[in-house]
């Protein structure tokens, strides 16, 4: 009987234990890519969880867990240009707590949704609107590494003062007005014409040039000619191309050749 009763209470001892445990729960666990920050009666304390399982005082201890892996946050943001041009851009924000201070945002702001609304809004807006007030809308454009440098070194600067890190930043479909946008194409439309208009007066000066360089040749061509033709040397081409043949020409006095050669000038044959 006393061995009964003894079993009895050794397993009503256990089953409360069970309870207390899964009730009070003395251990924490805390997974991966992730922190617990332990609070004494709601007190935040300086040691920081990492991951793995730790006891804890029940009813003491609290311990709230913060995510440390890089999320991504994309905000839509306005600003101005320096030629005061409305920009609209989406800034695409990918950050994490820093884990070794977990428990300090924990303390100083909450948890990550606080941190998004109540710090990383907030300061993508303003230094998005300080850092385009620095380029003219066109110079946004051609310099859109310099202006997302310019905001990711501020971005970080301040972001650092609250223990939240910067991993990297995306300007996101860059647009301006749509006045602004048909000036531009406008503008891009005249400045196609004009090079087109200049091409073809480059191309039209150096056809005229050509023309130009030829007509000279050929007059030049014509003086040498005329400076080294005299009579005897066509006389001589006209005798070389002769097939035996006067050509004659019909009149009233008969056919006469119209080559007057001398008779010592004509080939055997023919002075016979």
């Amino acid at each position: 009987m006393k061995s009964s009763n003894g079993s009895y209470i050794l397993a009503a001892i256990t089953i409360l234990l069970l309870v207390v445990a899964i009730f009070f729960k003395p251990f924490v666990i805390i997974n991966a890519g992730q922190r617990g920050v332990v609070m004494k009666f709601g007190q935040v304390q300086e040691q920081v969880l990492t991951e793995g399982i730790h006891p804890i005082i029940p009813i003491v201890n609290t311990v709230k867990t913060l995510s440390v892996r890089v999320q991504k946050h994309q905000i839509p943001g306005q600003a101005s240009s320096k030629d005061l041009q409305d920009v609209f851009t989406d800034v695409a924000l990918n950050w994490h707590i820093s884990p070794e201070k977990s428990n300090i945002v924990f303390q100083q702001i909450g948890d990550e949704d606080e941190v998004v609304q109540r710090i990383i809004n907030p300061a993508v807006e303003e230094i998005l609107k300080a850092v385009m007030a620095l380029y003219t809308a066109e110079q946004i454009i051609t310099k859109r590494g310099e202006v997302k440098a310019g905001i990711d070194n501020q971005l970080t600067s301040r972001l650092a003062q609250y223990n939240i890190v910067v991993d990297d930043i995306s300007l996101v479909n860059i647009r301006f007005s749509q006045r602004f946008s048909e000036a531009v194409e406008a503008k891009q439309i005249a400045e196609q014409e004009a090079k087109k208009a200049e091409f073809l007066a480059l191309k039209a000066t150096q056809e005229a040039q050509a023309e130009i360089n030829r007509a000279k040749g050929q007059a030049e061509a014509q003086r040498l000619l005329r400076e080294n033709l005299t009579a005897e040397i066509l006389q001589k081409r006209a005798i070389d191309k002769w097939d035996g043949h006067f050509p004659t020409v019909l009149g009233g006095n008969g056919a006469l050749p119209f080559i007057n050669i001398a008779p010592n000038e004509l080939p055997p044959t023919i002075q016979q």
